[in-house]
């Protein structure tokens, strides 16, 4: 049996049910200690609570989320799909340049870029698109490219000893044998992703979307609006977190072995 101790011990293994008992708990202090704050400057519980309410009743909260989804989900999509083909081309030498250069592109703001991707985009939606997807790809490439300079060289050569060549070689063992990983990366992307919607929304407030609205609220002091929006942010933000590790363990159950063997 465990000791409540072993909670304080680095590298201890604990049941999942003492973590969950220990969240809840560390929230309700959280949630008491903010009640019983007599802070000016942060609203109450009850009056984001208040304003939550008053968000989806009058300001369509919801539909402005909805909207913000959608194009989190596209770009998320889009930035896959090009960080995964970028880094599959990287173990070509031809495109290894290309795929350092993309990498490298992490370093730039949106304010430099926001006139490129203006003239490249047919219209506001697109532009925002072009921008979260940007902003998602170049981090992407960039985990990806560090798992394949990681690789062991044993790897490549067992394939070469069952006989593949060249390009089913990438495909065994960056696009199959890296299934969990890019995953992984799929998931922080998604939450870097919902880091920048403010900042692309913000560009385009008339298209509306859950990150306009919080500058919005932002810009009027309405902090009960802000923390309320925020909570809801979050609250879908680790609902997809979720079901993408879900996803995850569905599709490559193999990535669970080491864990479940730690585990025990």
């Amino acid at each position: 049996m465990q000791k409540a101790s072993n909670l304080f011990l680095p590298f201890t293994p604990v049941a999942p049910s003492h973590i969950k008992i220990v969240f809840a708990v560390q929230a309700l202090l959280a949630v008491l200690i903010w009640s019983a704050s007599d802070s000016k400057s942060l609203p109450t519980p009850l009056e984001v609570i208040t304003s939550w309410v008053d968000l989806v009743r009058n300001q369509d909260l919801m539909f402005e989320l909805w909207s913000s989804v959608k194009i989190s989900l596209v770009s998320l999509l889009i930035s896959t799909v090009a960080a995964v083909l970028v880094a599959a081309l990287s173990t070509a030498p031809m495109f290894q340049p290309l795929a350092r250069f993309s990498s490298s592109l992490r370093f730039l703001g949106f304010a430099g870029l926001t006139y490129v991707f203006m003239l490249m985009s047919s219209d506001s939606y697109w532009l925002r698109i072009s921008l979260l997807s940007f902003g998602m790809f170049v981090f992407m490439v960039t985990g990806l490219l560090a798992e394949i300079r990681a690789m062991p060289q044993e790897q490549v050569d067992h394939c070469r000893t069952l006989g593949m060549k060249h390009w089913r070689i990438t495909g065994e063992v960056v696009l199959l044998g890296k299934a969990d990983v890019t995953l992984d990366l799929v998931r922080q992307n998604a939450a870097v992703g919902w880091t920048l919607l403010t900042l692309v929304e913000g560009m385009t407030r008339s298209e509306g979307g859950i990150g306009a609205m919080l500058l919005n609220q932002n810009r009027y002091f309405l902090l009960a609006g802000v923390f309320a929006i925020q909570i809801t942010i979050l609250v879908y933000g680790l609902t997809q977190d979720k079901f993408l590790g879900l996803l995850k363990d569905a599709m490559c159950p193999h990535s669970r072995l080491g864990k479940e063997g730690g585990a025990a």
